[in-house]
């Protein structure tokens, strides 16, 4: 999948053309708007022609009411962003991680989550099929087509339409730049199976993320080909990424295949030594994160389609590679990890194959060679 950042720069642009305008003549929608608001509102969405008129409808509600998994500093410092973005708003944000996440759910499920308006999506929604029953049906990928909402069409789920990634991981390699030279660090995917890297060479990751997201790009078959040739190069198998990175930076381990990138640029921040080095191998697996959608019992439901807008876009994603750190999308232009990958080819794991990657990590543990629980 080719990133195409000249649409994302084009629906910025119209947006800003947009907020130029006066309320009154934005409220004249061309054409087109109007017949991607006639099929949208035929499909049963709610779809809006000017991004006025959704302020206007936000500064009506006032409030605006919000879970999320950000984690604390992040999320302090995308409320006083949003906060001076849109000062008539009374901005509630409330960080639900671990339990919290888990009983929200049960509540959401049950009818007791009231009082919300924006949302984190848990996976399970998605892996249950269950996401369409509990957000409200705004027509955001087409809102976004039309230039209405700043946000990149790469990051909206184009099924359901109204939930937006507002992060992503891709997978690196990393190694010991005092036990490894850059040279010597494989080029590919593949160099990792050639003889030199045999016996405890290299250090993997027992749930398997990085071979996963290379599904996209390769297949199935392929994938699972090559995660039982990796097996057989006998690497340590480890597990925590960050307490693999620790043991790496104190000179026990020279090279682990397929760390997230953002965790090794945090391992390098922690350490002034310099020791930790990394290489973007291609394809990139990229992984869609940190779903967000607007509540379908939400009593603020345009402040919170604000708020969705506000983490996709230029500020929402400087927040998040600052605080995360390194947790921007790499589908939004300007991100760190756009950055690092620009021209070069991906592995999306996209709304395809999101609710698939079980089933792929299942497959290629069962590859490894691990034991795996039988299915009842």
């Amino acid at each position: 999948m080719t990133v195409k950042y000249h649409l994302v720069f084009t629906g910025w642009l119209v947006v800003g053309i947009v907020a130029m305008a006066s309320y009154g003549a934005a409220a004249t929608a061309d054409p087109a708007s109007l017949k991607a608001k006639q099929d949208a509102e035929a499909k049963g969405y709610v779809f809006l022609t000017s991004h006025e008129e959704i302020v206007a409808r936000a500064k009506k509600e006032g409030k605006l009411r919000v879970t999320s998994s950000l984690g604390d500093d992040a999320r302090k410092a995308m409320w006083k962003a949003f906060r001076e973005e849109y000062p008539f708003l009374d901005v509630h944000v409330e960080d639900l991680g671990g339990e919290a996440a888990e009983r929200w759910l049960l509540e959401l499920k049950a009818g007791l989550a009231k009082g919300w308006d924006a949302n984190h999506i848990p996976d399970q929604l998605y892996l249950n099929n269950e996401v369409s029953l509990y957000q409200k049906k705004f027509d955001i990928l087409g809102m976004a087509r039309a230039g209405v909402l700043a946000i990149p069409i790469q990051i909206i789920d184009p099924v359901n339409r109204n939930i937006v990634v507002i992060t992503s991981n891709i997978q690196v390699v990393a190694y010991n730049k005092k036990l490894l030279s850059l040279e010597k660090v494989p080029d590919s995917w593949e160099d990792f199976l050639k003889p030199e890297f045999k016996g405890k060479k290299f250090v993997a990751e027992i749930e398997p993320s990085e071979v996963a997201g290379l599904v996209p790009a390769w297949g199935l078959e392929k994938t699972l080909e090559f995660a039982r040739k990796l097996a057989s190069q006998q690497p340590i198998w480890g597990s925590g990424t960050s307490r693999i990175l620790v043991s790496m930076n104190a000179g026990e381990y020279a090279l682990f295949i397929g760390p997230n990138f953002h965790t090794v640029r945090r391992a390098q921040d922690r350490n002034p030594t310099g020791v930790l080095g990394y290489k973007i191998l291609e394809p990139v697996p990229a992984r869609l994160t940190q779903p967000v959608g607007v509540l379908e019992k939400a009593e603020h439901p345009y402040a919170a389609l604000l708020w969705v807008e506000f983490q996709a876009g230029p500020k929402g994603q400087q927040i998040l590679d600052k605080y995360r750190p390194y947790g921007g999308s790499v589908f939004v232009p300007g991100s760190v990890a756009a950055e690092v990958t620009r021209g070069r080819k991906l592995s999306v794991v996209n709304w395809d194959h999101f609710a698939k990657m079980r089933d792929y990590k299942s497959k290629i543990v069962e590859a490894y060679g691990f034991p795996t629980a039988e299915k009842k």
